[in-house]
């Protein structure tokens, strides 16, 4: 694709863009809707072949393949009298947004893909789910850290459902970090500490030829303080609480 236009220039949106302007070479053309100015002003300014179009519809026209990133609860305002030829191929990126909604939204036979870009997308490092596959948007994201196709949408919403839990972990790391220094630890060192030990987790992560369960047997010791916060802390009831909690979020996004 080498002309791609983004309409709701948010968080998203943004990881995209530097994403698909990443590392140099050659970069397709990039059409920004107007929607979030000021962050879609600062990309154009900051990358070559970025621009800031007048409005939506421009966006699409000027586009072979949409990436629609506007919030679930804006998307009737942002895309009422849309008008999407059916050469276009549209990416859906809106949570909890099916395609048949969307394809009624903007009354096309063009081709529609769901997809779960991460923020990590914008260092070409974020695995991206997909449904259903296609080939031309299954290379655009190849490009910025691989594509998962999945086999249909109930797959696609579990995935959804998992992305869920990110900020759960942020909050993990901060009340450690609150908790040392409490302890009297300066906030500034807990909070190097704490960032440090878990990116020492993160790297670990991309060996895959160990389970996520052989890795935690891995770092545990017999009666050592690892084996002791998981089975005091996180217990049978935790983890169904959090598996509950799992299962109403994908009630809502079916």
């Amino acid at each position: 694709m080498k002309r791609i236009g983004i309409i709701g220039v948010g968080e998203i949106g943004r990881a995209i863009v530097m994403g698909l302007c990443h590392g140099g070479g050659a970069s397709p053309e990039v059409f920004l809707s107007p929607r979030g100015a000021r962050t879609a002003a600062e990309l154009a300014e900051r990358y070559e072949g970025v621009q800031v179009c007048a409005g939506n519809q421009e966006v699409v026209d000027r586009s072979e393949m949409v990436i629609i990133a506007v919030r679930r609860q804006d998307r009737h305002e942002a895309l009422a009298r849309l008008r999407v030829d059916d050469d276009k191929i549209v990416v859906n990126v809106m949570a909890g947004v099916g395609n048949d909604d969307l394809r009624r939204t903007l009354a096309t036979d063009a081709p529609l893909v769901r997809a779960i870009p991460l923020p990590a997308i914008r260092e070409r490092r974020s695995v991206t789910v997909v449904y259903p596959s296609h080939p031309e948007v299954n290379s655009l994201f190849e490009q910025m850290g691989g594509a998962l196709p999945v086999a249909d949408e109930a797959a696609f919403n579990v995935f959804s459902a998992l992305t869920g839990t990110l900020t759960t972990h942020y909050t993990y790391l901060a009340t450690l970090t609150s908790w040392a220094a409490a302890q009297g630890i300066a906030s500034d060192d807990a909070d190097r500490y704490v960032r440090d030990l878990f990116q020492g987790v993160g790297r670990a992560l991309s060996d895959e030829t160990r389970s996520l369960h052989q890795l935690a047997a891995d770092h545990e010791t017999p009666n050592g303080s690892n084996e002791r916060i998981r089975t005091t802390w996180f217990t049978p009831a935790n983890s169904e609480a959090l598996n509950k909690a799992l299962d109403d979020l994908l009630a809502d996004l079916k």
